[in-house]
């Protein structure tokens, strides 16, 4: 979680606050490590895990109501790919309308069609093209993952509040008529005081609060139970995590099912371990990450035998090189792709590394490698300030494979054990021409190329 550069303004003149931008499973492929969702079998999806995810969206994407016509057009190729799942940002009308990100919500039951906040649309477009976006993800069997941004809110109207000693922006009217707020629904109020964080200076909603529980998740048309029933919605990133206890995110799924991730924006391995196992849900890995960034940017590859969270639990960890709050890994970047894309967890590509800035057949390839090759679990083979080799030991179907990254500026040659005898292998990214058989005793000679990566596995 970070704040942006970017500021908005009240509706009163004399109140400003600065906006956020988000950031900061699981499973490894096998079928029967897959705990991360209920089934999709009604609408034919591919499950949660099976492939990888696309965050479909980055800071700031153009506004003007196109966005989501946008994504619409790209879902076709991105399950072709091997994508299974996308995460949208969030999708109802935000204290700064039509310019909005989301991640100030007002109205969690505006998908851009009411007039507030001064616009009907949201940045990203209409309910019906949001509606027929959801419809298109689905035809080509991908699940729609909904940005839930739970801990505070925006845009509210001024009221005395005898809680605070002040005028406080908690007064919530939405045209759509749901889930209406008061100064009895945030912190502080006639109950409680506070809860584990609060975020920016926003309203804090108070989720011990019954009536916020039900609104949230336990009435019909809870805004859980609505995004899912109604919209269509097949799963859940919640959004700034750290502000709540785990047990709220834990009851949202509980009451409505769907594949969940939390944002916990923390590079203790310990600590998104514990919180993983409260909430009973996924985390972003933060631990692969900050260890990713050292490695790639530090050129220093000793720091990926560095704790991660898919050591402790790859069936709750979601790995990623970079999102829309965070991209620090610039050097190298297809190289930690490489690292993420054949090791356990289930990574997340981010939207403008896969259609803007890395060279897209390479990440196809990696992606397919993943799909196809990736099974099993992990055992370090080598690692050095340039060199890492790792094996996926195979598994659910899948022969496994040997990752090979070198971060040199030239060829390397590594004697490594294989899981095969007498077989012949090739290097699936096309970087290495050698098809060398494995001895008896299953070693073999493999390369990788300058600043580059290999994947070896069976012919």
């Amino acid at each position: 979680m970070k704040f942006s550069k970017f500021f908005y303004g009240f509706v009163a003149t004399t109140f400003f606050f600065i906006s956020c931008s988000k950031n900061e499973v699981l499973d490894s492929v096998e079928a029967e490590s897959i705990d991360l969702q209920e089934a999709p079998a009604a609408k034919a999806l591919k499950p949660i895990g099976s492939g990888v995810m696309m965050q479909a969206f980055y800071w700031d994407v153009p506004a003007g109501g196109t966005w989501w016509n946008v994504v619409k057009g790209k879902v076709d190729d991105w399950s072709n790919a091997g994508i299974d799942a996308i995460w949208l940002p969030p999708v109802s009308k935000a204290q700064n309308g039509a310019f909005s990100m989301g991640y100030d919500p007002f109205d969690y039951y505006d998908f851009g069609e009411y007039n507030q906040m001064g616009s009907v649309e949201t940045r990203f477009g209409s309910r019906s093209e949001l509606e027929s976006l959801i419809s298109t993800a689905h035809n080509n069997s991908l699940s729609v993952i909904a940005d839930i941004v739970i801990n505070h809110n925006s845009g509210g109207d001024l009221e005395w509040n005898e809680f605070a000693g002040k005028n406080t922006y908690t007064d919530y009217n939405p045209l759509s008529g749901k889930f209406n707020r008061t100064k009895y629904d945030f912190h502080p109020n006639d109950q409680y005081y506070s809860d584990s964080g609060i975020f920016g200076g926003f309203p804090d909603l108070s989720h011990s609060k019954a009536y916020v529980q039900d609104w949230l998740w336990g009435r019909s048309n809870s805004v859980a139970k609505y995004y899912k029933n109604t919209m269509g919605f097949d799963g859940w990133r919640f959004d700034y995590v750290k502000g709540f206890e785990p047990w709220v995110v834990r009851e949202w799924k509980n009451n409505v099912g769907g594949f969940s991730v939390g944002e916990y924006w923390d590079g203790n391995v310990n600590t998104l371990d514990w919180w993983t196992t409260e909430a009973q849900m996924s985390a972003f890995d933060f631990g692969c990450y900050y260890k990713m960034r050292d490695a790639f940017m530090g050129n220093n590859l000793n720091a990926l035998s560095g704790d991660m969270l898919w050591k402790r639990n790859a069936s709750r960890a979601v790995t990623f090189v970079a999102n829309h709050d965070t991209d620090e890994i610039i050097n190298n970047k297809l190289l930690a792709y490489a690292y993420i894309l054949t090791h356990e967890g289930y990574p997340a590509i981010f939207y403008r590394d896969y259609e803007d800035w890395l060279d897209k057949n390479k990440l196809n390839n990696l992606i397919w490698i993943h799909n196809n090759l990736a099974g099993g679990s992990t055992t370090n083979l080598w690692t050095d300030n340039d060199e890492y080799i790792a094996k996926r030991n195979g598994g659910g179907g899948k022969n496994g494979l040997i990752v090979y990254i070198n971060n040199s500026n030239s060829w390397k040659e590594r004697w490594v054990e294989t899981n095969w005898s007498n077989r012949r292998i090739k290097d699936y990214t096309g970087s290495s021409g050698w098809e060398p058989v494995t001895q008896g005793g299953r070693w073999v000679k493999i390369q990788a190329p300058p600043k580059g990566y290999s994947v070896w596995s069976l012919k």
